[in-house]
């Protein structure tokens, strides 16, 4: 784990359940994490994984009830975010954390127009006036990369085609100048071409602001090309975490090792048929006491099905979940 004294935001032990008609789900299981500031974290997983409710947890995003979290301490900038109030936590989301979510489409309102909405957290959280928060509204149109930016403030979400919305949702999420952006997927319905630009665009931004990123994907590809450290989450739970060259380098859980082997080769150098993981994903309606992974392991072993695996390092800044070992191929000596 990092410093604490160079940390903008650190999670311990965070609990989120969703209470139903059939019961409790288990969505996300005692997740620990910290963030410096100018750092870029990457948090993949399969799709239910828990990537996007532990995110949305952070700033108390979801509807609750059904949503709650019963367990473990977010602290950011200082200060305890479980234990602000409604009014405390609107100053924070948008002004101090950022978030852009996945589908621009959803999330923009239809009915106003971008100029709106761009200026709305700049009238809110910074009080600017009318005149100067358009002024604002154009230049980080400008900034994420949007031709004639004065005009387009007049536009709807419509008139913008997917990759020009998405810089919307970013220019909105960047708006108030915050010291933490989430970005939930945000390339995720954009064409290759596009995607490209929107990471090159994410790269500058946060070489100019200095600011903190967390970026939630399932495409490890990404996560290669522009994080500094990996979360890797299965089951509501991180299984992996470590700088990015060491986790593809030597990867330590068979999850990890399995989502690597999932990804193709372009080189050319030789061929490899493109693996996929058997079976699903844990049914999440009770609380884990084994390890979740375990039906789909290669690895797995009597421990496995009994006890669920704490992190424990593999170096300072590497650590896993698992009962098995990667370097001796046996069981783990904990």
């Amino acid at each position: 784990m990092l410093d604490a004294r160079a940390t903008i935001l650190d999670v311990a032990n965070l609990k989120t359940i969703f209470n139903t008609r059939d019961g409790e789900v288990h969505a996300v299981n005692h997740v620990s994490f910290s963030l410096a500031p100018g750092e870029l974290l990457g948090i993949v997983g399969e799709s239910g994984s828990g990537k996007s409710v532990t995110m949305m947890s952070l700033l108390k995003l979801l509807p609750m009830p059904p949503a709650e979290i019963t367990d473990g301490s977010i602290t950011f900038d200082g200060r305890n975010v479980r234990a602000m109030s409604d009014e405390e936590l609107r100053k924070v989301r948008g002004a101090e954390i950022g978030f852009i979510f996945q589908d621009p489409m959803t999330s923009l309102n239809p009915v106003f127009t971008i100029g709106f909405q761009i200026m709305e957290p700049l009238r809110l959280h910074m009080r600017m006036s009318k005149k100067a928060a358009r002024t604002r509204a154009a230049e980080l149109l400008e900034l994420v990369g949007i031709p004639d930016p004065v005009a387009r403030l007049k536009d709807f979400p419509h008139q913008f085609s997917g990759g020009m919305r998405q810089r919307v949702m970013i220019a909105i999420a960047l708006a108030c100048d915050p010291k933490v952006l989430i970005a939930d997927e945000p390339t995720t319905a954009l064409d290759v071409t596009i995607q490209a630009q929107i990471l090159e665009l994410i790269k500058d931004l946060r070489q100019k602001m200095g600011m903190a990123i967390i970026w939630i994907t399932h495409d490890l590809g990404v996560i290669a090309e522009i994080a500094d450290r990996v979360a890797v989450m299965y089951a509501g739970q991180i299984v992996e975490h470590a700088e990015v060259t060491e986790l593809f380098r030597n990867p330590q859980h068979p999850y990890t090792r399995a989502l690597l082997e999932t990804l193709p080769d372009i080189s050319g150098s030789r061929a490899k048929r493109l693996m996929s993981i058997d079976g699903q994903p844990p049914n999440l309606s009770k609380a884990p006491s084994s390890c979740e992974f375990a039906p789909r392991c290669r690895h797995v072993f009597d421990r496995c099905r009994t006890e669920n695996p704490q992190r424990r390092d593999i170096t300072n800044n590497h650590d896993v979940a698992c009962w098995w070992d990667a370097s001796t191929g046996e069981p783990a000596d904990v």
